[in-house]
């Protein structure tokens, strides 16, 4: 998966250019809870809902509502700090 891609794709407006992938994994682990980033890379993987929730032991509509958490905390600006370079 390519991380980089995946948050232009879900972020609104982001000024300055995100950092390496391997930075930013390991913000969105320390800013999303362990089911959102596991569900968040699963959905950019464009694995199946299905899949998703038995990978994570919930329901369906839980699993699109942990994609939407996380798409959310991406768009808040104290986040979106911390995903580029200054």
């Amino acid at each position: 998966m390519n991380l980089t891609k995946s948050l232009l794709f879900n972020i609104d407006k982001l000024v300055g250019t995100l950092k390496t992938e391997e930075e930013l994994k390991v913000v969105l682990k320390r800013k999303f809870t362990k089911k959102e980033f596991k569900v968040f890379v699963a959905m950019e993987d464009k694995k199946d809902i299905k899949e998703i929730a038995k990978l994570i032991n919930d329901e369906e509509e839980r699993v699109e509502e942990l994609y939407k958490a996380a798409c959310k905390k991406l768009n808040q600006e104290k986040i979106k700090k911390e995903l580029v370079n200054l």
